[in-house]
């Protein structure tokens, strides 16, 4: 059998080759359409069970084996595999085009909405028709025919573009390679780095080091480096990555123009002012004029604070090292060396008490004490060797969910940090079926026989995506359409995961999940002390940063004409004029590499990161106010949010969880953006 085609358990990820692929969504699509011409030719009126659920289950198969593929394309991406994922990649979009512009599908539910059953569906399957209903209308169901098919041609086009806009970013970051021979260019470096440095120039036949665009390699290069003149050739590198100043045909720049009038055509089409328009009509916030309010409103909170941070460095380093300009790639360098001195400590020492083997317990041990949970290692068929699998059970021993963990960077393995669905918890017949999770992550190896040591900013990385991997993994919607993530505003989707960031900060976790790798101490309290007092160093730059890049996207996709006399690079300059600190160079080609918004599903939405922040402050202050280890606040949160999934507005579940709205307060708070 096509190991594609088995829906029974778990992916069999050791047997899926590339040639599993066309075969697969041929089938797939071929059993789906004709459902779809069954259903709609029906003449009986429709119901939750002879229409949802049969629709609900050709399209979970679709999307499970599609999963599959596409996950295996971000993780160990192969030109085999490249190819037969963008040749299905415009045959998936046009099916999901099809069906949103359905209007026999599209009146079956409007039936379904006016019939008597619909008082007596629960609320969860209630919501799951709205959202249908609304859907149908964003995917341009009530066009006309012409524009229809206009409409459904921008869908497959935008799809392939932000593969490709992926790809370019991804062959630019493999295509690069420093070779260092000199002991005095490596100088500061830490030990893991060089030795990790040392290995990959080896692999290659070359003496040396070997330095490359992957973050566990370019980060240390910019923390660390002595040697001015290497850091700012790979930062030149970086900040180019997929432009014009590279390969022509990995260059982004045309794409991001195709991308944006593609998406102002598609919102016009239906009715929108906006691409931004489109975007909020499923999230909390109603209007771009709102975020937009709120980005401000938040960035004159941070200013000063940031300007603060910016003031600090430039007078360190002109007083201590003769600095008199700092560059872009000396702003992490000598902010290393100034908190070493401010502190005490670095990042480097820290990080010997993080070594893989004792996070991964004490992040597990932290969410069996509040949601009283069992989390151990067994075995799956992975797509590396690397790749972990676990399973989640409850105290009765009943299994809650699984997840494959996929922690260090490699070549071919896209990069950043992420989780995504591979089985949706949901009720067939008499039984729940477990969702399983992705959580991947791109961290330094082990190397020298060591196990993987972690820097705190990658522990909070992990406990990030552990926090959307139990969004997903702890629902208790038994319906496919609202459980998990799926059907949760997109802004609100990260209340979860900056959540659990906080508890990396609280010494009754912490200690539980540090051990020297050398003498097997735990973390000294005095120099988590330390890290507690450094806790908000440069606070101020890093949220003017997020603000400075949720303004351009959302000013990008609701006032910018991208056939207009203004480059993307002149608005962000704009932008930039409003709210940055720090102004890069002009040769810094951020636009071209951000692939959140033109290929990761964040289009008018990277304002949700610190829209979440708030609502997730606020949330975890409960948890401060009762004691951070409370399992009773831990089961509400569980109960009123986890396990809630997109059933309700997130509003709602919040409301439920905290006993009124969210406030900013906390936020400022913990970001030390509070006046003294």
């Amino acid at each position: 059998m096509n190991p594609l085609l088995d829906f029974s358990g778990l992916p069999r990820f050791a047997e899926i080759k590339p040639e599993h692929v066309n075969p697969a969504i041929e089938q797939l699509l071929a059993n789906n359409r004709a459902l779809v011409s069954t259903l709609t030719a029906d003449a009986s009126a429709p119901t939750w069970k002879s229409f949802v659920l049969p629709l609900e289950d050709s399209n979970e198969h679709l999307s499970r084996a599609w999963s599959q593929v596409s996950h295996m394309n971000s993780v160990v991406n192969s030109p085999e595999l490249r190819e037969v994922y963008n040749a299905n990649l415009s045959k998936i979009t046009e099916y999901y085009a099809e069906l949103s512009q359905n209007l026999k599908l599209f009146d079956k539910f409007k039936a379904i909405k006016a019939s008597s059953e619909f008082a007596q569906l629960s609320s969860a399957q209630k919501k799951i028709i709205e959202n249908e209903l609304r859907d149908f209308r964003l995917g341009g169901a009530e066009l006309p025919e012409d524009q229809k098919e206009r409409f459904k041609a921008i869908q497959e086009e935008l799809a392939t573009l932000s593969a490709r806009f992926e790809e370019n970013l991804l062959d630019t970051t493999n295509d690069y390679a420093k070779y260092v021979e000199h002991a005095v260019d490596v100088a500061g470096l830490p030990a893991d780095v060089l030795q990790a440095a040392q290995e990959a120039a080896t692999a290659d036949g070359k003496p040396g080091w070997k330095f490359t665009l992957h973050g566990p390699s370019y980060m240390p290069v910019m923390q660390y480096a002595e040697h001015r003149a290497l850091r700012e050739e790979l930062y030149r590198a970086y900040v180019t990555r997929a432009s014009e100043f590279g390969k022509a045909e990995w260059d982004n720049t045309p794409l991001i123009g195709q991308i944006l009038a593609l998406r102002q055509e598609a919102a016009h089409l239906i009715g929108y002012k906006s691409y931004a328009e489109v975007s909020l009509a499923t999230k909390m916030a109603a209007t771009p004029a709102e975020v937009m309010d709120f980005l401000n409103s938040l960035g004159q909170r941070a200013k000063p604070f940031a300007q603060k941070d910016l003031d600090e460095v430039r007078a360190f380093a002109a007083e201590k090292f003769g600095m008199s300009e700092l560059d872009a790639w000396d702003i992490g360098y000598y902010s290393e060396k100034l908190r070493e001195a401010r502190y005490g400590f670095s990042d480097e020492e820290v990080k010997q008490y993080f070594p893989e083997s004792t996070v991964l317990p004490g992040m597990f041990k932290l969410v069996e004490t509040i949601y009283g949970l069992k989390i151990h290692a067994t075995h799956a068929p992975t797509w590396h060797a690397d790749v972990r699998f676990f399973s989640i059970t409850d105290h009765t021993g009943q299994l809650v969910g699984q997840f494959y963990l996929d922690l260090y960077a490699r070549k071919n393995k896209r990069g950043g940090a992420w989780m995504d669905d591979a089985i949706t918890r949901r009720r067939k017949a008499e039984k729940i079926q477990t969702p399983v999770a992705y959580l991947t992550c791109n961290f330094s190896a082990p190397v020298g026989g060591k196990p993987a040591l972690f820097t705190h900013d990658e522990v909070i990385t992990l406990f990030h995506e552990f926090g959307h991997g139990l969004h997903h993994l702890l629902t208790k919607i038994e319906d496919l359409g609202v459980s998990g993530i799926n059907g949760v505003e997109w802004d609100a989707v990260e209340l979860p995961s900056q959540f659990m960031e906080n508890f990396c900060w609280e010494w009754d976790v912490v200690r539980h999940m540090t051990r020297h790798v050398e003498t097997g101490e735990s973390l000294p309290r005095a120099l988590y002390d330390k890290m507690l007092l450094a806790k908000n160093f440069q606070s101020g730059l890093f949220t003017m940063r997020q603000i400075e890049f949720a303004l351009f996207d959302m000013r990008l996709h609701d006032d910018f004409d991208p056939q207009g006399g203004r480059s993307v690079l002149q608005l962000l300059d704009e932008v930039r004029a409003q709210v940055a600190v720090i102004r890069p160079p002009a040769f810094n080609r951020f636009p071209n590499n951000f692939s959140h918004i033109f290929a990761g599903g964040y289009a008018a939405g990277y304002y949700s990161y610190k829209w979440a922040e708030v609502l997730s402050a606020d949330a975890y202050s409960l948890f401060e106010e009762n004691g951070v280890l409370s399992a009773e606040v831990g089961h509400r949160f569980w109960s009123e949010i986890l396990g809630r999934g997109g059933s309700r507005p997130a509003l709602e579940s919040f409301v439920a969880f905290r006993g009124r709205e969210p406030t900013i307060d906390a936020l400022l708070r913990h970001s030390g953006m509070v006046e003294a």
